[in-house]
């Protein structure tokens, strides 16, 4: 069915939310089908570009500066800088023209137009937020207190005698008219509640006073730890500028929502298990890992002596079979000489016997 699909009933609630923010490009339009919105969004044409400058420079009002040093012939400029301002704020990439121009996926369009939408909402929340705090403080002001104080406790002189006889008829003839039996002490008395309900509101002011003030303490030492809003150099201002932050903000705020119904969903139910007893046979498990362990460690000791005596060997065997002493004009090999020794020594002793 037609308006059913995802392009057009995003359509709507773009074009709706420009309406609803006051966009003086779409006053006196009087869309009412979702087709006319997609073709006003999605189709190339000098308007959609005015409502996209709108968009834009209700983000970053510096920008209506740049907008108005743009000539209405250089429409690559104004792209090229549409296309700057979509890439700082994390939203497209730097060469997207396409985007920007109004030949990319309607979908696409749409979203990232419901995307810029979304940070002007969150701007006029922080501003609303921001004047109602600053008309706060205003009022909280010291030259002010003595008139809170007047208002909150007024101070009325005792009235005349006649003029109490003339509230008292009054009031007992309104009474009549409208069935009710109070008596006219009772609207002579209404100064002394008021007092009371002064005394009280005093009280409140008092205390509401005093949580301002330790939140604005609280403020300021967060402020404190906050190194990088304290920083005022350029590349931190780029990397850190308060459109990104909305933007991220907004993204994170998005990802928490998913991730907690998906939690409900799907993993609330495991998370709240207990946990898996271990099995008993474990300690055999550690036992016999600890004596392969060793048993891995006295194989390598094994490998290492059976290679030390290979080496031995093959030294001793080069020692016994190289020919390194000289005697009797030759070069004779160790077991030669050795026996030449032995012989020598038995020459000797029984030379020395003798």
């Amino acid at each position: 069915m037609a308006g059913n699909s995802k392009e057009q009933l995003l359509s709507m609630r773009v074009y709706n939310n420009l309406q609803s923010l006051g966009c003086p490009l779409v006053d006196g339009l009087y869309l009412r089908e979702a087709d006319s919105m997609q073709e006003l969004l999605c189709s190339p044409s000098l308007h959609r570009t005015d409502i996209l400058k709108w968009i834009c420079a209700s983000i970053c009002p510096s920008l209506k500066e740049k907008f108005s040093t743009i000539k209405a012939t250089q429409n690559e400029d104004l792209v090229q800088e549409l296309t700057r301002f979509g890439h700082e704020m994390m939203l497209c990439k730097a060469n997207d023209q396409d985007l920007i121009k109004g030949l990319a996926p309607p979908l696409r369009q749409l979203r990232f137009l419901e995307q810029l939408l979304m940070v002007i909402q969150t701007d006029s929340s922080i501003n609303s937020n921001v004047k109602n705090d600053d008309l706060l403080g205003e009022l909280m002001f010291q030259d002010h207190l003595s008139d809170l104080d007047m208002l909150q406790n007024p101070v009325c002189n005792p009235w005349s005698a006649h003029i109490r006889e003339h509230l008292i008829r009054t009031q007992s003839a309104h009474n009549k008219v409208n069935g009710n039996h109070s008596k006219p002490s009772d609207f002579i008395n209404g100064s002394d509640q008021h007092s009371r309900l002064g005394s009280q509101g005093e009280e409140s002011l008092t205390e509401a006073m005093a949580l301002l003030q330790s939140t604005q303490s609280t403020l300021d030492e967060l402020h404190k730890e906050c190194e990088f809003l304290q920083s005022h150099s350029s590349s931190s201002a780029a990397v850190l500028s308060p459109c990104a932050l909305k933007v991220a903000i907004s993204d994170m705020s998005q990802l928490m929502t998913a991730f907690g119904h998906i939690y409900n969903t799907d993993f609330k139910a495991y998370c709240q298990r207990a946990p898996p007893a271990l099995n008993s046979g474990a300690s055999v498990f550690q036992s016999v890992h600890q004596l392969l362990h060793t048993c891995n460690t006295e194989l390598e000791a094994l490998k290492q002596m059976s290679e030390t005596s290979s080496s031995f060997t093959q030294t001793v065997q080069q020692l016994q079979t190289d020919k390194r002493y000289w005697s009797k004009g030759e070069k004779h090999t160790l077991p030669k000489r050795l026996q030449e020794l032995k012989k020598k020594y038995a020459a000797f002793l029984s030379l020395h016997q003798s």
